[in-house]
Parts: C-alpha cells; structure tokens; sequence
C-alpha cells in the first residue's frame, strides 16, 4: 500500500525517553506515599499526566494540582534526559526521504506541547510536521483514536492513508481502531505483547531497517 500520511507517537517511538519518564513518575509518587515498583510504573505509563495522577491517586488532587505537579515531572524529565536526547537509530534519515518523497507528516502524542517543543527545537526537525495533536488538544487519549483521526484530519488525508509509527500496545490499539495499519518500535515493549493487533505491518528496533524504506515508493 502507498501511504500519504506517516503519524508518529513521540515518547518511545521518536526518542528513546520511556525509561526516564518511569523514573521521573517513580520518584515523585513515591514521595506522595504511592508505594509504586518500577514494574508497575512502566504499566501505567499511558495517557496524560493527569490521567495517570488519577489512576494512582483517584479523587486526591485538584487539576490545578495535578497540572502543577504534571510540570514539575516534565521539567525534572527533561533536565536528566537533555544529555542523551537524540532520535532513535535512522530517524532522522527516515524523516529526511519521507518528507522529500512529498508524505505528510504528524505527531500524535499524550504528551503535553511543553515537551514536544523541547524535542522538535533542540533537535530541529520540526520543519517536517504539517501538524501536532498533543494531550492538550484532545477530549480522550489513547486507546480512544481522536488523537490520531486528528492527525489526519489536519493533514487532509483519509485515516485509511495513514501509517502510525507507535512503541506501546495502547497506541497501536488507538490506531486500529481509527481503521490504520501501524509500525511497531520495540523499545520498551515486546513483540509479544502486541500479539492481539492485527494491523501491524512491521516490527522494529530503529529506522535503519529496509523494510521502512521500502514504504516510500
């Protein structure tokens, strides 16, 4: 199939971040009294940041608490991962040859703009994304399919057209249930674990794999 639109997660799939953001989420509910193991952190690592504070502390925090604390996490993330931060292995190669070869491209994420600016500027690649959906543009987060049907309805391209790049179980479910087929990078989550998804086309640990590149042509 000929794809018009490639939408990519952020967290996981673009950046190789997960890990610190578990860490960062660890240290902060512990010290609310969470009594929360790093196996289960990673698990609740979905949706937005005010979704999981009432996951962990339902009824607990006011939203202005919660987006307090929320900023808090995001600044002590980005403070340990500015160091490593970098695209995953042929990113940017990928990005570079699928904008040349004229497919429109987003950025589907749970994250807040905050940290999708702290990505796209220090690394400057924003100039490839003809659109941003983040966790403050959507009523539902991922598995709910708004935030892709987003994408695509920013881009003006038919959801069928579209190719979700995606690194978690719950993001590859978001977009199934928009009607798109989906590529999968295995950096915190394993193949095994998607085994109940059938629009996966690919599985992999970077873009330095033929098989994406065969995508544009």
């Amino acid at each position: 199939m000929i794809y018009k639109a490639f939408l990519f997660d952020l967290n996981g799939t673009m950046i190789d971040d997960m890990q610190y953001h578990i860490k960062a989420w660890h240290r902060i509910l512990n010290n609310l009294g969470a009594s929360v193991s790093l196996e289960r952190m990673k698990e609740e690592c979905y949706g937005t940041n005010n979704e999981l504070l009432e996951r962990i502390f339902p009824g607990r925090f006011s939203t202005e608490e919660k987006k307090r604390m929320s900023l808090e996490k995001e600044k002590e993330y980005q403070q340990q991962f500015k160091p490593h931060l970098q695209l995953i292995a042929g990113l940017d190669d990928f990005l570079r040859q699928s904008h040349d070869s004229g497919i429109k491209m987003a950025i589907g994420s749970a994250a807040i703009m905050f940290n999708i600016d702290f990505v796209l500027d220090n690394l400057n690649i924003r100039k490839y994304f003809g659109a941003l959906v983040s966790a403050d543009d959507v009523s539902n987060s991922k598995p709910h399919p708004e935030t892709y049907l987003q994408c695509a309805e920013r881009l003006k391209v038919e959801s069928s057209s579209c190719l979700v790049f995606e690194d978690s179980p719950k993001g590859v479910e978001s977009a199934l249930i928009a009607g798109m087929r989906s590529v999968v990078l295995t950096t915190l989550h394993t193949k095994e674990e998607f085994s109940r998804f059938s629009n996966v086309e690919i599985f992999t640990k970077d873009y330095n794999n033929s098989m994406l590149f065969d995508l544009l042509y």
